[in-house]
């Protein structure tokens, strides 16, 4: 799923995660839970980021994606 993070004083990081919404919405609530701790999130290829609690302004969590396969009649 993708996650969106907008940092203070900086572009915004984009990164697709292998964890589940709750999971990363657990991450995510624990980081701004306080101002001197650290958002620790790793992607799907093993990067891990750290963001400062503080200067997080947002996060979007995206969906879950379940792949389809076939044609789509819509």
């Amino acid at each position: 799923m993708e996650v969106k993070v907008g940092v203070e004083g900086s572009r915004e990081l984009t990164l697709n995660s292998g964890q589940s919404q709750e999971e990363v919405e657990k991450l995510v609530s624990e980081a701004l839970g306080s101002t001197e701790g650290n958002l620790r999130i790793d992607d799907e290829k093993g990067t891990r980021y750290i963001v400062p609690s503080a200067k997080i302004t947002y996060v979007e969590i995206g969906a879950s994606e379940t792949h389809r396969v076939g044609f789509g009649v819509g």
